[in-house]
């Protein structure tokens, strides 16, 4: 049976597979896997075995290398988006009810595009009365990795609080959109300004807390991003 991850189909015997040698530690390193082993783990002969790692090296999920002690095996970078792409399904399934949507990236250091609107008191009180919290006087930034790319862009579908821009002082401030969710339990929400010179790769949050300083966060970190579809 074929499944289908986004525009990469996987067969399911070929994602047990994946899976297995994922689990050997394949993900971070060249493991050390002969056919036989692998028939003994998925309870098939040697032969069905050597060909379902033919298949994954042939749809490029793995990366194989013959040397003289024995095969060695890795998970490519298909492969771990298929793998990350079961893993973020199955969080849907387990977590918390209302949890629809997760984003993972890593922690950098950012434009501050967001943070320009927390230092103005108007943005401020839409940002009380629109999102239920009062943001931490600057931003968190992280950089998706590539599956939470994809689900980036199914964001946009959701509904968005909307921050109107005003005029004050024959000063023009800019709209910008957020989105609510949670890092770590903590109140948080997605802002986009109205004009934003960001890639598709990144995110900037507002928080309710001082994240970099509550939870140790330096760049690099890696941190997961909850949105409700409620």
């Amino acid at each position: 049976m074929l499944i289908n991850f986004g525009n990469t189909m996987i067969n399911s015997d070929d994602l047990m597979t994946l899976k297995k040698i994922a689990l050997m530690g394949g993900l971070k390193s060249q493991v050390c896997i002969s056919s036989q082993t692998m028939g003994e783990i998925l309870a098939i002969s040697p032969q069905t075995a050597s060909r379902r790692l033919i298949s994954l090296e042939k749809e490029n999920f793995i990366s194989r290398t013959i040397r003289p002690d024995g095969q060695y095996i890795k998970v490519s970078e298909p492969g771990e988006k298929i793998l990350r792409n079961e893993y973020f399904d199955y969080c849907r399934i387990f977590e918390e009810a209302d949890v629809s949507y997760i984003l993972t990236g890593e922690v950098i250091s950012g434009l501050g595009e967001g943070r320009y609107y927390v230092s103005i008191p108007r943005y401020m009180e839409q940002f009380r009365e629109k999102l239920g919290f009062e943001p931490f006087p600057g931003t968190l930034n992280l950089r998706l990795d590539t599956v939470s790319q994809e689900t980036r862009r199914e964001l946009e579908k959701l509904e968005w609080v909307e921050i109107e821009g005003f005029v004050d002082n024959d000063r023009t401030f800019g709209s910008a959109k957020c989105l609510r969710c949670r890092i770590d339990g903590s109140a948080s929400a997605i802002i986009v300004p109205g004009r934003t010179h960001y890639p598709d790769d990144i995110i900037e949050l507002l928080c309710e807390h001082g994240l970099r300083k509550k939870l140790g966060l330096n760049d690099g970190d890696k941190i997961k991003v909850e949105i409700s579809n409620d």
